[in-house]
């Protein structure tokens, strides 16, 4: 890439940061003047700390108590003397979103709509695997979405913020609640929610800087310790984010791709307007975990007489040549109003053949918590965007 390139990339990439403050999550402060420790980094917490006249070390308790014990009542803490208990108690919270409804599938994955304190809504889901004894926590990282792809039920639900790193967090901290998973596992040993995908609703490196925060979090290793190779994070390819991401926090990449022709991407997946499949694909080639042990993953969801010709198949094993990459097919999942219909299973077997004789992985996904609409691509809620009268709505 040309300097010109890199300095256009960095242009952008301060463009989208700006936009994204438009949709800024709420206030960490309540209005009872007490302040969230969910999504303070360690360095936050101590300054919060020194305000009240407490030593630094006393971050390091808060920190194991908050992310490795997952203990939400300051007087459980027990390494921590009673009076300064009271004292953080009536300066701080440790607090959770909402489980306003929580719904269990037919094959386990479990869905949690969760409701934040300014009463909006965002959806989580928790995919069990079905041959090992763990699963993973899929997680949003905005309310709506700006992107309007037209197979995603989440599309049709405009942008109404982001979620700040506490939401991030908390939501997987929430699901862990649900399964009793505290404390946080030493090391490298899985539990039950052992995997976070970035992949619910919203685009993630269009809040990344909420995105960075939440993930250095909870790969902490003193506190929930998740290993960066636990986390993928799903864009629709906001190509200057996706080198930041690549460079900064060095987790696994998801890339929905789709389509293998501009003209049909521009129509099903619009940010191709902006950032064209060979610049996505270039990106990838860029990123700095990619390699054959870290694969990136390439999700291409399967459309009935759209993008599913074994032709299609051809040439996406063409464009991804290079690349160490395996493919996810997805059968479309239905949602209320689409006019999409999947593949039928003898043309996605056939479009499989082809990549994987072309020496790349690319299992059928499975549909998982279709019943509750908590399938890849179904998930909304009715949370909308208060507009005031100033913007003129």
């Amino acid at each position: 890439m040309s300097d010109t390139a890199f300095a256009l990339d960095a242009a952008d990439r301060e463009r989208i940061l700006a936009k994204s403050a438009l949709f800024s999550p709420p206030p960490a402060q309540l209005d009872d003047g007490r302040r969230e420790l969910i999504g303070l980094s360690r360095e936050e917490i101590t300054e919060e700390l020194a305000a009240i006249g407490e030593k630094p070390f006393r971050t390091k308790q808060l920190w194991h108590w908050i992310y490795h014990q997952g203990v939400t009542d300051f007087s459980r803490m027990s390494s921590i003397a009673k009076p300064l208990q009271q004292k953080l108690a009536g300066r701080f919270i440790v607090g959770r979103p909402e489980a306003a409804v929580v719904q269990t599938s037919t094959d386990e994955t479990r869905k949690f709509l969760f409701r934040f304190r300014d009463g909006q809504e965002a959806e989580t889901v928790y995919i069990p695997d079905r041959n090992e004894d763990r699963g993973a926590v899929c997680i949003s990282s905005q309310v709506g979405c700006t992107l309007s792809c037209t197979f995603c039920h989440t599309g049709t639900q405009k942008l109404v913020r982001n979620l700040g790193a506490a939401e991030i967090v908390g939501q997987f901290m929430a699901a862990r609640d649900s399964y009793g998973e505290w404390p946080s596992p030493k090391g490298e040993i899985p539990r039950l929610l052992s995997t976070i995908v970035l992949m619910g609703m919203g685009e993630p490196l269009y809040n990344y800087e909420n995105v960075a925060k939440a993930m250095r979090i909870i790969m902490d290793g003193e506190g929930i310790g998740l290993s960066r190779r636990r986390i993928t994070l799903s864009t629709s390819g906001v190509v200057p984010l996706m080198d930041r991401c690549g460079d900064e926090l060095g987790i696994n990449l998801a890339v929905s791709l789709h389509a293998v022709r501009d003209d049909l991407r521009d129509q099903i997946v619009p940010l191709n307007r902006k950032y064209p499949i060979a610049e996505v694909l270039a990106a990838c080639r860029r990123y700095p975990a990619a390699s054959n042990a870290r694969r990136i993953t390439f999700e291409y969801i399967m459309l009935r007489g759209i993008n599913d010709s074994e032709a299609d198949a051809r040439e996406l094993v063409r464009l991804i040549s290079g690349i160490p990459a395996k493919v996810n097919l997805i059968p479309f999942n239905p949602w209320p109003g689409s006019d999409y219909r999947p593949s039928t299973r003898e043309q996605q077997v056939k479009f499989a053949r082809i990549v994987m004789e072309a020496g790349f992985a690319s299992p059928i996904r499975v549909p998982r918590g279709r019943d509750i609409l908590a399938a890849c691509g179904q998930l909304k809620t009715e949370s909308e965007r208060q507009r005031r009268v100033t913007e003129g709505v």
